[in-house]
């Protein structure tokens, strides 16, 4: 029985292990594309400052600013895309999560009725040396 609940612990635990790497590793791309959003966006700027053209509908605004907008806007949407898996993958974490501490729980009930058990038997064991000694 004892190995079955081992062997049951270390696989939520794995579990959680996992879903804690796919969380990371989503904030990481979430955390990029935000960085590279930003490069963009200073990029634009640089390049608006060399045109000396700001607005985006003169005719003369600079290609390269309009792309690089396109860039940061599907940059900026897949973050946001990003955050909805990252919430998700959170809140499959924090099931992992729960799901381990209740089989963790479990084993220590377990292990804690069968101290009972040894302590009762070896309570037995004691009770009878007394009735032995007083006769």
């Amino acid at each position: 029985m004892k190995s079955r609940s081992d062997s049951l612990i270390r696989l939520k635990k794995f579990q959680v292990d996992e879903k804690r790497r796919q969380v990371a590793q989503i904030e990481m791309m979430v955390a990029d594309f935000e960085r590279m959003a930003a490069e963009l966006d200073q990029q634009i700027e640089i390049e608006q400052q060399k045109t000396g053209i700001s607005d985006i509908a003169h005719f003369a605004y600079s290609t390269f600013a309009k792309a690089a907008m396109m860039r940061r806007d599907n940059l900026l949407a897949s973050a946001n895309d990003m955050r909805v898996k990252l919430e998700a993958a959170q809140d499959a974490m924090a099931e992992a999560v729960e799901d381990l501490k209740k089989v963790e729980l479990l084993d220590q009930r377990e292990q804690d009725r069968e101290g009972m058990a040894e302590a009762r038997i070896e309570q037995a064991e004691y009770d009878e040396m007394g009735r032995r000694r007083r006769r």
